[in-house]
């Protein structure tokens, strides 16, 4: 079974987890995601491809370690995300004294200028790589794309995927051992192409499309 979960709901994450479904959320800012890792984490430690422009492991903000720049920091901390089994694709901007913790932690790191000369394939390779056969989530910020195909978005980063390139990724996880995912920091009311909200829905449609492939849930997300 799969459900689509909007984060504005009350349904807590631990019931979801419990009823043995495959869940997908939709952000809301990327806070959202930490709750999300202790629900499928508690029994032990999972993976992540996080697509994104920022890495999001940065430490306490005004004196609150509960924030969208912070998430994965916090899931390590907590013991529900395993920083050797995370990939984060699709890094840059201004703000990378901010993700030192990455690094320290053992996440694997591909910034965007390096995609080109990587290549689609070659990404894909390092992300199920890292990944292996164990559970793993994966959280797609709408941000990863570049402000020219998403600028509805908080934080838009110029340099950074194109639709094509973000469903191509995606499209090259089939077969992961999926546990859920998100698509989160989409801000419609920021773009008045519709341009973004069009994007998320296809990013979210992409991962909707991986539950099918996962190993031991064959026809389960029909």
């Amino acid at each position: 079974r799969s459900l689509v979960y909007g984060a504005a709901r009350s349904l807590d994450p631990l019931e979801i987890a419990a009823a043995g479904v495959l869940p997908l959320f939709v952000g809301g800012d990327h806070s959202v995601t930490l709750p999300i890792l202790r629900a499928l984490g508690a029994e032990r430690p999972v993976g992540m491809i996080h697509i994104d422009a920022h890495c999001d492991t940065s430490g306490p903000f005004d004196g609150c370690k509960f924030h969208h720049g912070g998430p994965f920091r916090q899931a390590v901390l907590d013991g529900v995300l395993d920083p050797e089994r995370t990939i984060q694709i699709g890094i840059r901007g201004s703000s990378e004294y901010l993700w030192e913790y990455s690094a320290q932690s053992g996440m694997t790191v591909i910034h965007a200028e390096a995609i080109a000369d990587l290549g689609v394939a070659d990404i894909v390779r390092r992300a199920r790589d890292v990944v292996g056969d164990g559970p793993v989530y994966v959280s797609f910020d709408i941000d990863s794309l570049d402000p020219a195909f998403a600028p509805g978005t908080g934080t838009p980063e110029i340099g950074g995927l194109t639709t094509r390139e973000a469903q191509a990724i995606l499209r090259g996880l089939a077969g992961i051992r999926m546990i859920g995912g998100d698509v989160v920091e989409v801000a419609p009311q920021y773009d008045a192409t519709t341009n973004t909200a069009h994007a998320g829905a296809q990013m979210l449609f992409e991962l909707l499309s991986l539950l099918d492939f996962t190993p031991d849930r064959s026809g389960a997300a029909r």
